[in-house]
């Protein structure tokens, strides 16, 4: 996502940690927590298609 929430496209692909609005939009999209979201982006990278991977393998 990018610092201006109404923009779409790449950046709904990508997954950052940087700014507490993107962290709690991903959290509620993806349905975990900041801090399950947080290990998965860790773990596989800011893929948002490999974290739902692997927040999907984890439950």
């Amino acid at each position: 996502m990018t610092d201006d929430p109404k923009k779409t496209g790449l950046d709904r692909k990508l997954i950052s940690l940087e700014t507490p609005h993107e962290v709690r939009s991903w959290s509620e999209s993806l349905g975990c927590s900041e801090a399950e979201l947080r290990e998965a982006v860790q773990a596989v990278g800011n893929s948002a298609e490999q974290v739902r991977e692997h927040l999907a393998r984890r439950k």
